[in-house]
């Protein structure tokens, strides 16, 4: 489990979906009984006490109407299309509940920048680019071959890394059906490599829970 302050107040709970029944009885310990609301999101729980946590689905997952509903759709296996996209380096796979069945890594090594000023400077600038936009079209060219024969397959595709990246290889027009099935979430990950993509794939499969306590901003 892994917890980060949450944009406006509160903050962002992570959890494995296993312990999503294990997590509520808690919140439900400290705050007293909660008011069980579904939502687009998931569930909104609010407890006795006034404070509130909103259960996210994970990607791919059905929205259920209780928490064992919740449970149960959150820890189906479902298959996932993971696009982890740096400058530096790109990951496709895909996960069947815990297991990566699909992976393809690709690294190249893009310029870093430059002190020097003049032509110099915009030399070094222009093979810089030159160099990104090499990761990027291989990044394309990888979920073209990877991910769009399974798509129909797929119950979402968890992205991570740069946004700028990812947003850029899902612009590709033969990508569209994987960009309608593209998750909310972006991944924080470092430069993409095997063992990043394995690990990519609990922070996919969580659960996120905004929790704010009795007098914050909660949820009505």
């Amino acid at each position: 489990m892994s917890s980060r302050p949450a944009a406006g107040g509160g903050r962002w709970v992570e959890i494995d979906p296993a312990r999503t029944a294990r997590w509520v009885e808690g919140f439900a310990s400290r705050h007293g009984p909660p008011r069980v609301n579904t939502e687009p999101y998931g569930l909104l729980l609010v407890a006795a006490d006034g404070a509130t946590a909103e259960l996210h689905a994970p990607p791919g997952a059905s929205v259920a109407a209780d928490v064992p509903g919740f449970v149960a759709a959150a820890t189906t296996p479902r298959r996932l299309g993971l696009l982890l996209a740096r400058k530096g380096g790109v990951a496709v796979g895909i996960a069947e509940g815990v297991d990566l069945v699909v992976s393809k890594v690709d690294t190249r090594y893009v310029q870093g920048r430059t002190a020097a000023g003049g032509w110099s400077q915009q030399r070094f600038a222009r093979r810089r680019d030159n160099q990104t936009k090499a990761v990027l079209g291989d990044a394309t060219e990888l979920a073209v071959r990877l991910l769009l024969p399974q798509v129909s397959s797929l119950a979402a595709v968890v992205c991570g890394g740069d946004r700028r990246a990812v947003d850029t290889v899902l612009a590709d027009r033969r990508l569209a059906p994987l960009a309608e099935l593209r998750a909310d979430r972006l991944l924080d990950v470092p430069e993409p490599r095997h063992a990043v993509l394995v690990d990519a794939i609990a922070g996919a499969r969580a659960v996120h829970i905004l929790v704010r306590d009795a007098g914050g901003d909660a949820p009505r």
